[in-house]
């Protein structure tokens, strides 16, 4: 328990759902979320809604809490209109930290769950990047913003590592790929080799949700390398634990599962705090 809550303290979590959320019931607010991460010692929180950008929420939350930082974010999804580079410019200004891809507003998101409508894709029927893109990237690099993929199909995932890496962006994740087996662990060390950062969830192990084995994380770990990678929760919602007491839950088991004290440093310390920009 030592180790566990020794690695919690100084560790940062880049991927926490938090209501008001009109889909689900959250188990945290963004108050609660900070609060109790400050409480055992964690160092950052990012605060996600896959329908509203976050950057206002997180200032108001920073307002209230001390020992901790707090960041918003956006998702471009439909809610907000997509590939909305107004948006990105806005939020980058307000300080948020993190610009997702479209989630479940993505076209392969939407098919993957039967949901009717068109969805938003990142390419055209020739497999080339969208033009609007362009300005996204180059607002993300002008705010220092992290690119996550979101929810968007493996060829998006492709096209928009090596687009973002060729226009110049350091901080490019790969949002969680191992929920639904969206690609293979070859095709992770790829995206890592063209210079992107590859992110575990742990939520996706819960009972409650895809019930995936907690040992997968820790395999894609060693086969990318944990300098490529960082663990998060994308936890805050019912009935799983919340956000802070699923990263301890975390931490243990991927101590006892044989991920080391000194791969977790980069896991949940460096990797994050490096997508920040902290020291």
């Amino acid at each position: 328990m030592t180790a566990v809550n020794d690695l919690l303290k100084g560790s940062i979590d880049l991927h926490i759902h938090f209501g008001p959320d009109y889909r689900q019931i959250r188990s945290v607010d963004g108050l609660d979320a900070a609060v109790e991460a400050q409480e055992v010692g964690m160092r950052a929180i990012v605060l996600k809604s896959h329908d509203y950008p976050t950057a206002g929420v997180a200032y108001h939350v920073q307002q209230v809490v001390d020992d901790i930082q707090v960041f918003g974010a956006i998702c471009l999804d439909r809610q907000i209109g997509g590939l909305n580079k107004d948006a990105v410019d806005v939020a980058g200004k307000l300080g948020a930290k993190i610009c997702w891809m479209p989630t479940h507003t993505a076209a392969f998101a939407m098919k993957q769950k039967g949901t009717p409508g068109k969805g938003i894709s990142l390419i055209d029927d020739k497999g080339k990047l969208l033009p609007e893109l362009e300005d996204i990237f180059a607002l993300v690099k002008k705010y220092d913003m992290i690119l996550a993929t979101g929810h968007v199909s493996p060829q998006e995932k492709f096209a928009l590592v090596e687009g973002a890496v060729a226009a110049g962006l350091k901080k490019v994740v790969v949002t969680h790929p191992l929920l639904d087996n969206v690609l293979t662990l070859d095709q992770m060390v790829e995206m890592a080799k063209k210079g992107a950062y590859i992110e575990h969830c742990f939520g996706v192990t819960m009972p409650a949700g895809h019930r995936m084995d907690p040992r997968n994380i820790v395999e894609a770990v060693r086969k990318v390398g944990a300098e490529r990678t960082f663990l998060s929760s994308d936890l805050g919602q019912e009935p799983n634990p919340k956000p802070a007491e699923g990263f301890r839950v975390m931490i243990g088991t991927m101590l006892k599962l044989g991920l080391t004290a000194a791969e977790m440093e980069l896991l949940i310390k460096k990797n994050p705090a490096y997508l920040l920009g902290l020291s």
